[in-house]
Formats: structure tokens, sequence, C-alpha cells
């Protein structure tokens, strides 16, 4: 809407615009809706999982109804952004029931919604955008991947961007810098690259409202995302480096939420699906919980370090891509 109303030349100031309007609607939605949350119930299972027990949760639902009323107003909404704004909500939505649901729903539910969307992102991306892809960070350009690969390699990218989001997200503020870092790491690629010139401010609202929401996140936190919040973002980290046209390099830009999501789903799999006893016995998953329970981190250590080393990586990535 906006967008429109501003000269070319002033790129700059809609970009300050966008940047502090987004703000303020996530900063008054959070304080004015968190009390209409559902409560959350504890983890007995997780590390420190007791001191979450009272706290609003499931403040996805602000941070992506805000991010869909900053992009309305701020975005050039095409058929394409508009659906993937559409998926995003409906894995919201998802979370959030889950998140107020008094028995938590089964994993084959979530995970058939979650199928769905990721299904929903890949081929829509691939009807507006083809099947090229380079690889950045080794400076090939314009790999043509055949349609049904890449659509079905897409869908792998969203559900593992969604579940390693998720996983991640059981310390104060770890799942959101994190997601930030990573975030900022496409957006610096899509400019370097030139891409994505309809979804950069999409990109910069998303970064914005997950950093207003970590604002009352910080520990000890006020308010929780839940999954309402850590699966869309996922969505969104997907579609992020889907537009970068370097889709890979998400495994290095995300490299921590990989990490510490990611060896929790390897070792449920090996467990229950392989049957491989013992299994990645001497691993606390997900990763955040091993270096509280078993190296003695704080929560605090766990979210900065974590963050740093997601900084350090994506500025070794960002460094690779220059060559593009």
């Amino acid at each position: 809407m906006f967008r429109n109303l501003i000269p070319e030349q002033f790129t700059n100031i809609y970009y300050g615009i966008l940047v502090l309007v987004s703000f303020f609607i996530t900063f008054c939605g959070i304080k004015l809706f968190r009390g209409l949350l559902p409560r959350d119930k504890g983890r007995e299972y997780a590390v420190n999982g007791k001191l979450s027990e009272g706290k609003p949760r499931g403040a996805g639902i602000i941070l992506v109804i805000a991010f869909i009323i900053s992009s309305v107003l701020f975005v050039s909404l095409n058929t394409e952004l508009i659906i993937y704004l559409a998926l995003i909500f409906i894995e919201m939505v998802s979370g959030y029931l889950d998140d107020g649901s008094k028995a938590p729903w089964g994993e084959f539910k979530k995970g058939f919604i979650d199928l769905i969307v990721a299904a929903g992102i890949s081929v829509t991306y691939y009807a507006y955008n083809g099947s090229v892809i380079n690889f950045a960070m080794l400076g090939i350009k314009n790999v043509k991947i055949p349609a049904a690969l890449f659509i079905i390699l897409g869908i792998i990218l969203v559900w593992a961007a969604i579940n390693v989001t998720n996983c991640s997200d059981g310390v104060d503020g770890l799942c959101g810098s994190i997601s930030v870092v990573s975030l900022l790491t496409a957006f610096v690629m899509l400019f370097l690259f030139g891409k994505g010139q309809e979804f950069r401010p999409m990109l910069l609202i998303m970064i914005i409202t997950v950093l207003t929401y970590l604002w009352f996140n910080a520990y000890p936190s006020k308010l929780l995302m839940g999954d309402a919040g850590s699966r869309a973002l996922g969505v969104i980290l997907a579609i992020s480096f889907l537009q970068t046209d370097s889709p890979f390099t998400f495994i290095f830009a995300a490299f921590m939420l990989i990490l510490d999501g990611g060896l929790g789903l390897i070792k449920i799999s090996g467990l229950r699906y392989l049957k491989l006893h013992n299994f990645m016995e001497g691993i606390r998953t997900p990763i955040h919980d091993h270096m509280r329970k078993i190296k003695e981190w704080s929560d605090t250590q766990v979210v900065f370090r974590f963050t740093i080393l997601q900084i350090v990586i994506s500025f070794v990535v960002i460094a690779l891509t220059l060559k593009m």
C-alpha cells in the first residue's frame, strides 16, 4: 500500500518507516493481547521446564498477525506472496490450536499439516520462479533441477525448517535470536544477488517482528511464542532461502538451528523407527538441554553462545557468497 506512494529515490525512508511501524504494531499487539493467550503448563521432561508454567504461550498468533498487517501496508503483494502469507497463517493457526489444546496434538497430525504447507510453498515457488538454483558458496550458477526433484527437495527444506525451529524453542530467547541471525543472512544475500525485490520488505518485517518479541522473551521471559510462532518462523526461513536461489545455503546459514533441533529428530528416528537401541545415548536432545544439563551452561550462556556461533558461521557464508 504505502510502497506505491513513496518515490523510488526515497527507498531508505520507506525502509525506515517500515521498520518503525512494524515494531510499533507488534509491540502494541503484544501489550494489548498477551493476556488473552493460553498459559503454559510447564514441561516436566524439559530442563527448567517448570519455570515456564503460567506464562502466556502461543504469542506466535500475535506475531504472525502483526507480520501480515505490516506486509499488507508496506509490501507490493503479488499472487505468489499472498499464497505464502496464507500458508504461513495456516501453519501458525495449527501451532496455536496445539498450544491451546488440553492434550498435545500427535506427531502425525502436526506432520500432515506441515507436509501440506511444505508442498504448497514448494509448488508455489516452482510455479513462479522455476527450478534453476545456484550453489552460492561454491560459485556454481544456474543449475537446473528436474521439476519433480526440485519440488521434493523444496518440501524437505520447508518441513525441516519448521521442525528444527520448533525443536529449538526451549530456552528463553534462543529460537528467536538464532532465527534473526539466519533471516538477516538471507536478507544480506538477497541484496548481494539482486534477488527477491518484492520479498525483501516482507523478510525485513519478519526480522523486526521477531526482534520485538525478543523484548518480551529475553531471559527471564514474560511471553512464549509457542508452536504458533516457531512453526510459522520455520516457514519464513525456508521461503527466504528459496528466494535467494541458493536454498542449500540454508544448511549453513541456519546451522545452529539444525544442530540444536535436527539432532533430536535424528535421535528420535533412530530409536523409534529404526529400532537402534542406545542410539546417541550420551547426547541429550535438543542440544540446548544437553548443554544445560550435562555441561551446566546457564540459559543465558546457551543463548549467547549459540547465537555467537551462528553469527560467525553466517559471516563465513556471506564471505563465501561474495564471489557470486
